[in-house]
């Protein structure tokens, strides 16, 4: 069995490092993807583990809290990528909600555990994301703003999952003549 302990707070740092890296403002959305199975060392949708993904959400919703911004779960496949995010982001950033409830087969342990955590869950069909954390090659790309940074964290793994990260910036439009403040 993982460690559970150990998985939240690997989370809540590589979570935390990410929001301060991108500079992520109040209000503002971290996408998360997330295998259970590769942080547990099995193949992504082999071993979905409830207990892990409790595990992940913790540490996720911790760092988000002291930052003041929204996490957004991504559904695995079968719900073909949807996200739980609070009610309250859906409605700031106008995002079309569907009616379902993940399950661990059917959405994927961390929505699930997302979905049971957050305060008002709703599950919206995409987002545009300002950053974004991938931990077990889930590839929450799709999700994100048009332009994408690679961010390297000093988190690497979440058990025996690769953590991947990004941050968004606007698009630099004008060519040669124009200015810039990055």
């Amino acid at each position: 069995m993982a460690d559970l302990n150990a998985i939240t707070a690997a989370v809540k740092a590589a979570a935390t490092e990410l929001i301060t890296v991108a500079a992520l403002k109040p209000c503002q959305i971290l996408v998360v993807g997330c295998s259970t199975s590769e942080i547990a060392g099995r193949q992504i949708g082999t071993a979905s583990s409830l207990e892990v993904g409790r595990a992940v959400v913790a540490g996720l919703l911790e760092a988000a809290a002291a930052a003041q911004v929204y996490v957004a779960a991504q559904c695995c496949e079968h719900l073909n990528r949807a996200l739980v995010i609070e009610a309250g982001a859906a409605r700031l950033y106008n995002l079309p909600v569907v009616t379902v409830v993940p399950v661990p087969k059917a959405g994927g342990s961390l929505a699930t555990a997302a979905f049971a955590a957050m305060h008002r869950p709703v599950v919206v069909t995409g987002i545009k994301a300002h950053a974004g954390l991938d931990i077990g090659a889930t590839l929450i790309g799709m999700h994100l703003q048009p332009v994408v940074v690679p961010v390297r964290l000093q988190v690497k793994y979440v058990g025996d999952a690769i953590v991947t990260a990004a941050r968004t910036r606007p698009p630099l439009i004008g060519g040669e003549r124009a200015v810039y403040r990055l």
